[in-house]
């Protein structure tokens, strides 16, 4: 009996201590800091020749990040401010009226554009073959193709440039011919808006987060160089249940631990978002009478906190 007495006290011990330490145990919420970020990159497609910050540093607008390498873009800029330069003395000469030697010039610079002309739509021809044929890239042949109009639409214009000059210019001519020159200013101008692209400077200010190219390596044309930090906009973000989301409204504060500065610290709610159907669910009961989804919650220190970094742990207990 006295056995029995003991090991019913002993039952009812464990069971009492069960309940009050088990059944109460905290909810542990656990989200992180995250901040907002940018991505640095070129319109053109270059090899990188220098980089002038490293990971971990600071940037101010307008600080130089990165030194491309361009030189087909140069070629091009050039290209362009030739047919510029002929295409103003095109307008010269409707404006002035032709001689013979300017007809002859002007005959000559058509010939060169139906040679190049008639090469480009030749290599334009061999690569569709091979494209048929399973050997070329899409990509190549969409470069073939570009190439060859480029060079069709440059006989056209020469073409028309020599008919003007032989057969007198009229005033609707000086005015195409002017025309042919603010065109091609304007490819002056867009081939000098990607030169503009091989300095690569700082939109925002931020902290370098990740440089992903090694100096002398090659970048696609909207391919990141690298990711800036925006850290002055912090913030903590939660995937919570909604059974958990009680004093979670948008505006509503709470407090959070931050185990990086054994502290705490209150954040207010700016944001709740449904994480869709991709997210996890939790069956609240063994025979699925119902679902409970997940949401995104983003809040943002209420006092300015030193020393935040994205990816810090940021404890929420319920």
């Amino acid at each position: 009996m006295m056995a029995l007495a003991v090991f019913t006290i002993v039952v009812i011990t464990v069971g009492a201590i069960g309940y009050f330490t088990i059944g109460q145990e905290e909810e542990i919420i656990q989200g992180q800091i995250d901040v907002e970020e940018y991505r640095v990159s070129s319109k053109i497609p270059a090899r990188i020749l220098e980089i002038r910050v490293k990971e971990g540093d600071y940037v101010h607008v307008g600080d130089t990040l990165a030194i491309l390498d361009a030189p087909d873009v140069e070629a091009k800029k050039q290209q362009a401010e030739s047919a510029e330069s002929a295409a103003a003395a095109m307008s010269e000469m409707a404006q002035a009226g032709a001689r013979r030697e300017q007809v002859q010039a002007a005959y000559e610079l058509w010939q060169q554009a139906k040679a190049g002309l008639d090469i480009h739509k030749k290599s334009y021809e061999r690569v569709q073959r091979l494209y048929d044929e399973g050997v070329m890239s899409e990509q190549k042949r969409d470069e073939a193709y570009a190439s060859y109009k480029a060079f069709e639409a440059q006989e056209r214009a020469a073409k028309s440039q020599y008919d003007m000059a032989k057969n007198g210019a009229r005033s609707e001519e000086k005015a195409a011919a002017q025309a042919q020159v603010n065109r091609a200013k304007g490819a002056v101008s867009e081939v000098s808006s990607y030169i503009n692209e091989t300095v690569q400077t700082a939109q925002m200010e931020g902290e370098v987060a990740t440089i992903y190219p090694k100096v002398g390596e090659l970048v696609g044309s909207g391919s990141p160089i690298m990711t800036i930090s925006i850290m002055n906009d912090v913030w903590g973000a939660f995937n919570i249940r909604e059974d958990q989301l009680e004093g979670m409204k948008i505006g509503d504060t709470f407090t959070a631990f931050l185990p990086a500065f054994n502290k705490e610290a209150t954040f207010k709610v700016y944001s709740i978002k449904d994480q869709g159907s991709y997210a996890t669910w939790k069956a609240t009961k063994t025979n699925g009478q119902y679902d409970m989804k997940t949401f995104e919650v983003k809040a943002r220190p209420t006092e300015k906190f030193d020393g935040l970094r994205p990816g810090m742990s940021v404890i929420i207990k319920k």
